[in-house]
């Protein structure tokens, strides 16, 4: 038995910078984990809906990494290439030159097609490694019903790819068993971990150490460099393997790369691990379902794992959007009877302007015509999801759970002078006298902005007979100014507004303007 490493630092990697490297770093990285005695180095995709070019490490065949790499020296290097299957024709892949292996990756319902295209590679006279993504969606059963379509292949080696990081000590060793006992002794083990639970590396190490006759392979990335929570680190790796298996990297050089070609991407872009890795890992679950419910900026980490938890098995590990939405939407529809607390608010509103407020910095920006405005006007004011500074207003009104958490405290001492309108999402504190209107009753699933707390409270006044809205504060979200008026307001994960976003909000504020004048008194990339 021999543990060999396999760094896919330019294939992995490249999920988190488009696969743009630049020729200079892609052949430095390349020289440098050559000069390592890096014993398998992934050079990226075989991706044939992209174009050739020599600054990128996913490109359409196999001769276009013959003219990136046609004057580097491999020496005793092996050279590989992954093909997600059904991207890459088979007429894209011309007998080896400089790739001498192609990693093919699929899921479960198509591994048999998957395998067929690898006998294709096979015949035109590549090293193949049978890569399953998504290993835990496999039982025991369909994992032994692939292991006979392998057996019939005999390819290079077959990999366990833990694409979610789900695998703990038992399961891992459950998996690799089924290998190691019934796939024929030719064919070597892989191993791809991911780190959302932090195992990647004890995981690694777990597996050099079993006692096998075959040879292992064991990827991992340059400073864990990759998709999501991240990969096993080439350094980490390698150094344990040094000291424990006899092997004989060079970590000077891997040191080297990291510091000259790595760093400076961590500085762009966020991989490792995060509670949004744990909680799709802890659930089970594909990390864009964590993204959607994150972006929302609505809800406790615990409300998004109690919508987690209520995903169906097989809609786990296939991201469905449009499911994920509904799951929200109906997680949130608490059902209140708010008849009396509409007909209260309309005797109390009645024939009044409202003043809108939101928490833009144009609040700060316009202080002087917000301040002249309110004084020459009779309005009432209503702020949005937060408690204003700047002005003292007459209604909060709170759709957001987590806004309600960062100012419950404040709300039950301003009780006595700010009136509070919450939405019945909401576990609000029964002890203090609130508004509780049904959420369900001012969301719309007809438009992607139809649970904004702009667009709840807009038609929460139009529902209590205002005639006239003035707005404040509602700016629109930029990536390259401070969004508030108040920092404390910034949430770690800011909203994901676009330029599509704003143009839906405008649309909808245009219906909206149908039954109430609208009208916005500060800048706001909500007007038309």
């Amino acid at each position: 038995m021999e543990v060999k490493l396999l760094d896919c630092t330019m294939r992995d990697g490249g999920y988190l910078n488009d696969w743009h490297f630049g020729n200079d770093t892609i052949l430095n990285i390349f020289r440098r984990l050559v000069k390592s005695n890096t014993d398998i180095v992934e050079i990226g995709f075989l991706n044939d809906n992209y174009k050739f070019n020599p600054d990128y490490t996913i490109n359409p065949s196999t001769s276009s990494y013959d003219k990136i790499f046609k004057n580097e020296k491999k020496h005793n290097t092996l050279v590989s290439a992954m093909i997600d299957y059904g991207t890459c024709s088979v007429d894209n892949i011309k007998p080896p030159d400089f790739i001498d292996i192609i990693r093919v990756i699929f899921k479960q319902p198509k591994m048999k097609d998957a395998i067929d295209f690898c006998y294709k590679l096979k015949e035109k006279g590549y090293k193949i490694f049978v890569n399953p993504v998504s290993i835990t969606s496999y039982s025991d059963k369909s994992m032994l019903d692939l292991i006979k379509l392998v057996n019939n292949l005999e390819p290079y080696a077959m990999s366990l790819v833990d694409t979610y990081g789900l695998l703990h000590r038992n399961k891992l060793f459950n998996y690799f068993y089924l290998l190691d006992n019934n796939l024929k002794e030719s064919v070597k083990i892989g191993y791809h971990a991911h780190n959302n639970f932090q195992l990647a590396y004890s995981n690694a190490i777990e597996i050099s150490n079993i006692k096998t006759k075959r040879d292992i392979i064991l990827d991992s990335s340059l400073y864990g460099m990759g998709k999501s929570a991240g990969n096993c680190n080439t350094e980490l790796l390698a150094n344990y393997l040094n000291f424990v298996h006899n092997k004989n990297y060079d970590i000077s050089e891997i040191l080297n790369i990291i510091e000259l070609e790595i760093l400076k991407y961590q500085k762009l872009v966020k991989w490792g691990y995060q509670i949004t890795y744990f909680l799709a890992g802890s659930n089970s679950c594909h990390p864009k379902y964590v993204q959607y419910l994150e972006n929302k900026n609505m809800l406790r980490i615990q409300e998004i794992n109690n919508i987690l938890s209520l995903i169906e098995e097989k809609k786990k590990l296939s991201y469905d959007e449009n499911y994920i939405k509904e799951l929200f939407i109906n997680y949130q529809q608490k059902y209140v009877d708010d008849k009396n607390t509409i007909n209260i608010l309309k005797e109390k509103l009645k024939d009044k302007q409202v003043l809108l407020i939101g928490p833009g910095s144009s609040l700060k920006d316009e202080y002087s015509k917000i301040i002249n405005f309110i004084n020459k006007n009779d309005f009432v004011l209503f702020s949005v999801n937060h408690i204003n500074k700047l002005f003292k207003t007459d209604y909060i009104f709170i759709s957001n759970i987590k806004r309600y958490d960062q100012f419950v405290n404040s709300l039950q001492q301003s009780k006595n002078r700010t009136k509070v309108i919450i939405t019945s999402n909401i576990n609000f504190n029964k002890n203090t006298k609130n508004y509780i209107v049904n959420y369900s009753n001012l969301i719309s699933k007809s438009t992607t902005v139809g649970q904004s707390s702009l667009y709840m409270a807009i038609r929460l006044l139009i529902k209590l007979n205002v005639k006239k809205i003035v707005l404040a504060g509602f700016d629109g979200f930029s990536k390259y100014t401070n969004n508030y008026y108040d920092s404390t307001l910034q949430f770690n994960k800011d909203s994901n507004d676009t330029y599509e976003t704003a143009r839906e909000i405008s649309k909808q504020i245009n219906k909206l303007g149908k039954n109430v004048e609208i009208t916005f008194l500060t800048k706001s990339d909500y007007q038309n």
